[in-house]
């Protein structure tokens, strides 16, 4: 994916305090996937990478603290005009999502993005979801 001006996934830094956690618990190498609902309802969900495998559906949006974030492109479509903000609430979030047992969820906001900063990302949206 070609580097953009504006990142399409930021993160807070309760998201980013929570993703050290995590990799000091299982490892650097994590990855998120926005969950596009069902048993996780709408959350980001952060697995070890042999846990799920990502495919040619799958819109890589950026990094988070050093870890990839990926979207299914169906979701994908509805989402394109917002900058998701990858954040932390307390609770329990996704079954299957790493930070199950630490009493935090992963929780997604979302913002519009400008005019301005869609004219720079629309391109790149277009070419992830051909």
């Amino acid at each position: 994916m070609a580097d953009t001006l504006v990142p399409r996934v930021v993160a807070t830094d309760a998201a980013l305090a929570l993703i050290r956690r995590l990799q000091a618990e299982h490892g650097p190498a994590l990855m998120f996937h926005q969950s596009g609902g069902c048993c996780d309802n709408s959350a980001a969900n952060c697995y070890l990478p042999t846990d799920l495998t990502i495919g040619a559906q799958d819109v890589h949006l950026g990094e988070v603290g050093g870890v990839p974030f990926y979207i299914g492109k169906l979701q994908y479509e509805y989402w394109k005009h917002t900058q998701l903000i990858l954040d932390v609430i307390d609770g329990h979030g996704g079954t299957f999502s790493l930070e199950g047992s630490t009493g935090l969820a992963f929780h997604t906001r979302s913002r519009l993005f400008s005019d301005g900063e869609w004219a720079l990302i629309a391109e790149q949206v277009e070419r992830d979801l051909a």
